[in-house]
């Protein structure tokens, strides 16, 4: 009898080994990981120059109370403000991404006490959209616009609208005189990998400066590389200049750390600077950016950037493209996504569920038999996540493993 929560419906898999692209269970059986912890495990498992930095850190100093300086949180935010973001700013350092979320809702808040509306009324309300997925705090709960994840725990938090993502009618229609903010993954992962388009993306900008309002990105799936860019949003529109961006998830390869950025732009006549408003005693967090988890970022970040891995996802992508295009594949019908954030899309009628659970869940048991291990993103959306150092013959392994087991439906 298990002691764990059962709010996990779990494959039956136990994994005790990693290194690399490859995991091995219980039993021996060694897996291609192409799940990679869900783009957490950004340069594989366990990978030298991260359990070095690990091992090195927590022989120093793993943790100290933040009300003390941190020079690991320093130089981490240095390197994501000056090498990733390239935009002026400052950063907050939580444990997971729903914790960044979070803190950008309530940044996003604040500037609404800040910025009140022509009626001298506070601003609060954040629009996000259709099949995002922004974490399962109550505050990122209620941003996250899917029935499924919020069924049982009402009321939500109030302060949000969603509407139809690449809807720009749609999207100017919900901004109210209560709006503060627009919130959005510039590719969703959990809701299907759908893409924003660079239109509508330039067209959420323009809106944001019109009515003064706050363009806040979730890149904790999408961000450091994953789109074989450094930020997400550059894959799509490359001249956007967010004012806050939340990340997690493979900032840490696979150790716990969340992260959200806030911009320095000024934005009154007095000089006032967007991040000058998350003052002292606005916002905490007992773990955040201690010693250990910023070493492990920081050996993250460097072996992504050294070792170009953004290019190498933009070129994995290219190959899994040309490959999948030339089966011509009677069970997929497409490929969306950017870098290795890619979603296959399955037609439903071609892959029978006799289990039934929904086609993508089906074909990832099978592949997991097969060797490989996969990730749904939706009902009929197949995920590759794999680590962005993933190698030629490590992604041609998983394309065969993929096709033989789409041939045997």
């Amino acid at each position: 009898m298990s002691h764990i929560l059962p709010t996990y419906a779990n494959f039956p898999l136990t994994a005790v080994r990693g290194e690399g692209a490859r995991l091995w269970d219980s039993d021996g059986k060694c897996y291609l990981d192409f799940c990679a912890g869900i783009a957490t495990c950004s340069i594989g498992h366990c990978h030298p120059k991260l359990s070095d930095a690990i091992a090195k850190q927590a022989k120093t100093l793993m943790h100290c109370s933040n009300l003390y300086q941190i020079p690991q949180q320093e130089e981490l935010a240095v390197v994501l403000v000056e090498e990733y973001t390239a935009i002026d700013g400052k950063i907050f350092f939580s444990n997971s991404g729903a914790e960044a979320n979070d803190g950008m809702i309530k940044t996003a808040r604040r500037f609404g006490h800040a910025h009140k509306n022509s009626s001298n009324e506070v601003r609060y309300e954040v629009i996000t959209f259709n099949r995002s997925f922004h974490g399962r705090t109550l505050g990122s709960m209620a941003a996250t616009a899917q029935s499924k994840i919020q069924q049982g725990f009402d009321p939500m938090l109030p302060g949000f609208r969603y509407v139809a993502l690449n809807d720009l009618d749609a999207l100017k229609a919900a901004i109210s005189e209560i709006t503060v903010g627009i919130m959005l993954e510039p590719i969703q992962g959990e809701g299907g990998v759908n893409e924003v388009t660079p239109d509508f993306l330039k067209g959420v900008a323009e809106l944001c400066e019109q009515h003064d309002l706050l363009l806040m990105l979730d890149e904790i799936q999408c961000g450091l590389g994953r789109t074989g860019t450094t930020m997400g949003w550059r894959a799509i529109y490359p001249d956007l200049k967010p004012d806050t961006i939340s990340w997690a998830k493979g900032l840490g390869g696979g150790f716990p750390i969340g992260a959200f950025f806030v911009s320095d732009r000024t934005i009154d006549d007095q000089g006032t600077s967007l991040s000058s408003l998350m003052d002292a005693g606005s916002h905490g967090s007992t773990y955040g950016g201690n010693p250990l988890a910023c070493a492990a970022a920081l050996a993250v970040l460097n072996e992504i950037k050294t070792s170009d891995l953004c290019t190498n996802a933009s070129l994995q992508e290219q190959r899994i493209r040309t490959e999948v295009d030339s089966w011509n594949h009677k069970t997929i019908t497409g490929i969306r996504g950017k870098g290795l954030l890619l979603g296959f899309a399955l037609n439903n009628a071609k892959l029978p569920c006799a289990d039934g659970s929904t086609p993508a869940l089906h074909l990832c048991k099978a592949l997991m038999d097969n060797g490989l291990l996969t990730v749904p993103a939706g009902p009929d959306t197949l995920r590759w996540l794999p680590p962005l150092n993933i190698t030629n013959d490590e992604v041609d392994e998983a394309l065969r493993i993929l096709k033989n087991t789409l041939d045997s439906f």
